[in-house]
């Protein structure tokens, strides 16, 4: 084996190592023969050396500027990665994860091979908690946490949500919009009341600290944002909010909706205090792997007194069919979340770097600290967001050919849109984004196995928002060297002009050439003049 200063060359495969994070983009390969002596015959191995740089890169000049600034973010990501990956190793170690315990069972469940007690101890473990229950039965984030509301809620009992108004999903749940009498909190009498967010999108902590009344039972405490347009809560604010709480009533119970905040950080709210969290498998713990499925973790009795909901009195945690490979999925899952959501953040980082420097606003603002995996951009038009997701679903590796359709969806007062080209139905720790059709038109971007998947749709992105903000116009002026050296991005242009039905473009070019490129009845001519000169 050669070894150099830049590069390490192995007798069969050699591999170019640039430490410049993004290195410039060629690609190179060279062929040389390796001659292996026999002692009857000789065999001519062919030695090629890959040297990992593409000619053209992938991505445009925004993306590529963006993606070096924040090398020292991503490295902080990687920290973060392993931290959490190391968690995740030692809770697996302890409960001495085996084959045995993928196994699946049917029926009641009830000759299942010890993988649901393994697989609740291992999240335990990570989380912090007592104990918990992580089941396929639970089919979203919005069950699991119903089932923990309506294990710990009587007739009588006041629910305070202290992070303002709660996920669009958990409105009906609550009765804070009407269930039209399926049986929401309010139905059974339990009354609900909120503390509004302080102006600067944070908890308010004047207000939080004479918020308690003698019949509130259970504080709740949304870590993500939601549909709001606030900061997300970091695992330190959340332990910051149960001392006040608990200062005021020692009894009342802190529920922690935990969706997309799994793993973020190096601890997780029952580190800090919080009697239970619950969320969803199809997004940060799933791994991009479990197919289904969602989780409550937190003091055992109350645990126990989910599951009963979930199931029912007297039957509790051991029963329940887990078919096929579910329970392996659930474990490899597992293992490799701390990744997929190091992935999903440096995504975050990425969409904030890039749409920031383009005028939009965004939550959270560039290079801030993460404490959730959703980044939401202010889009300001609903032709936008429309534009938007429909990028996201063109990138996506399923259904990349059909269109989302904004509409109505169960669990939510507005129209959504939802672009989710994903494996599993929903996932949002793929890549996806969703946003309702509401102002400010905000679009909220989550996931993505890889942050490189975020790079190629904001191209795209990108290349719609220098079309798509004169869609009311007749006579468009853009640069046309920004498609340069990239004929996809040229033919997507000219499909969005041909889709939209726009009427005139003239595009200005900072080279020596313009052209002007007409669409007008999904015809397009391509005319190209030397040194023509528009007016802006």
């Amino acid at each position: 084996m050669n070894t150099s200063s830049s590069s390490y060359c192995f007798t069969m495969w050699g591999l170019s190592y640039a430490t410049r994070p993004y290195p410039a983009p060629t690609l190179k390969t060279s062929v040389s023969m390796f001659t292996a002596p026999r002692s009857s015959s000789q065999l001519s191995v062919p030695q090629i050396t890959h040297h990992y740089h593409l000619n053209h890169s992938p991505f445009v000049p925004e993306v590529i500027e963006a993606a070096d600034s924040l090398y020292s973010e991503f490295r902080a990501v990687d920290d973060l990665v392993a931290c959490n990956t190391s968690r995740v190793l030692k809770a697996f170690k302890n409960a001495r994860v085996g084959s045995h315990h993928f196994a699946g069972c049917t029926g009641y469940g009830h000759d299942e091979a010890g993988g649901r007690e393994a697989l609740d101890q291992v999240f335990a473990e990570i989380v912090g908690a007592e104990s918990a229950i992580v089941r396929s039965q639970f089919f979203s984030g919005t069950h699991a946490i119903t089932c923990a509301l309506f294990a710990i809620l009587r007739p009588g009992d006041e629910l305070l949500a202290v992070a303002g108004a709660p996920y669009d999903t958990l409105e009906e749940v609550i009765g804070k919009r009407d269930s039209h009498g399926m049986g929401s909190l309010k139905d059974f009498g339990v009354t609900y009341r909120e503390v509004p967010l302080a102006e600067d999108g944070g908890l308010d902590w004047d207000k939080l600290s004479r918020a308690l009344k003698p019949e509130t039972k259970c504080a709740l405490i949304q870590r993500s944002r939601g549909y709001s347009w606030r900061r997300s809560l970091s695992v330190s604010e959340i332990g910051r909010a149960i001392k006040i709480i608990k200062m005021q009533n020692p009894n009342c119970l802190v529920m922690v909706d935990n969706c997309y905040g799994e793993f973020v950080e190096n601890i997780e709210p029952p580190y800090v205090g919080a009697d239970l969290v619950a969320g969803s498998l199809i997004k940060n713990p799933g791994g991009t792997i479990a197919p289904c499925g969602g989780y409550v973790a937190g003091k055992e009795i109350l645990v126990k007194a989910a599951a009963s909901r979930l199931s029912a009195p007297g039957l509790g945690v051991d029963c329940g069919s887990t078919p096929g490979d579910i329970m392996r999925s659930f474990f490899q899952g597992l293992f490799l979340s701390p990744q997929m959501v190091g992935e999903a953040i440096k995504g975050t980082l990425l969409i904030a770097e890039v749409m920031a420097s383009k005028g939009y606003k965004v939550e959270p603002l560039p290079r801030v600290t993460r404490h959730d995996t959703v980044q939401a951009v202010q889009l300001r038009s609903r032709e936008r967001l429309l534009s938007f997701c429909e990028a996201v679903q063109r990138i996506s590796p399923v259904g990349s050919f059909t269109k989302p359709v904004a509409g109505t969806t169960p669990g939510y007062a507005s129209e959504v849109i939802f672009a989710d080209g994903t494996f599993i139905d929903g996932s949002t720790s793929e890549l996806s984004c969703d946003g309702p059709l509401r102002e400010p038109y905000a679009v909220y971007c989550q996931g993505g196995t890889h942050w490189t998947q975020w790079g190629l749709v904001l191209e795209e992105t990108l290349l719609m928002t220098n079309v798509y903000p004169y869609h009311n116009t007749d006579l468009i002026i853009i640069d046309p060297h920004w498609y340069i050296g990239n004929t996809l991005s040229f033919s997507i242009a000219v499909c969005i002009i041909l889709h939209r039905m726009l009427t005139v473009y003239i595009v200005k070019s900072s080279q020596q050439g313009s052209a002007v490129l007409a669409a007008r009845d999904r015809f397009v001519v391509l005319l190209l003049r030397r040194k023509l000169k528009l007016v802006k």
